[in-house]
């Protein structure tokens, strides 16, 4: 099962490009600390308290899949609310994101897959999914904020 989302980011394919694979850029949006090694097998670990490098990150997740600039597939970890559910070596989700050139900006596809029917991950998508909803409507705050 999986999760999709789509948006257009004002901003042209290059960078948004840059945004998810460096780790000065992503450390500016999506968490204080970051490891990027961009290669297929490389670390994609975001550390969103990094005084704590084991607790609310993404440690030890790895790049799945690069076809620059246009895909990137990574292993991802829940908050740790979820860690029976998501975030243990043999239930880690998916993100894949696609990026796609306009004419006004770049278009970003984001895939979340691996979630399954049990009931605690049906908790966490719903989580979730109400998180998405709050953002969207500009209410809540980003978690790395």
């Amino acid at each position: 099962m999986s999760l999709v989302s789509q948006i257009v980011v004002n901003s042209n394919l290059e960078l948004v490009w840059k945004a998810w694979t460096e780790a000065d850029r992503l450390s500016e949006w999506f968490a204080p600390e970051v490891l990027v090694e961009l290669k297929e097998g490389g670390k994609y670990e975001l550390y969103f308290d990094p005084s704590n490098k084991r607790s609310m990150s993404t440690a030890g997740c790895k790049i799945l899949r690069i076809e620059a600039p246009h895909t990137l597939v990574f292993e991802w970890k829940g908050p740790d609310p979820f860690t029976e559910v998501m975030n243990k070596p043999a239930n880690l989700t998916q993100i894949e994101v696609k990026l796609k050139a306009l004419s006004d900006g770049t278009l970003v596809t984001i895939c979340h897959s691996g979630w399954t029917e049990s009931e605690p991950s049906q908790t966490a998508r719903s989580w979730l999914l109400s998180l998405k909803s709050k953002l969207e409507a500009g209410q809540g705050i980003l978690c790395c904020q």
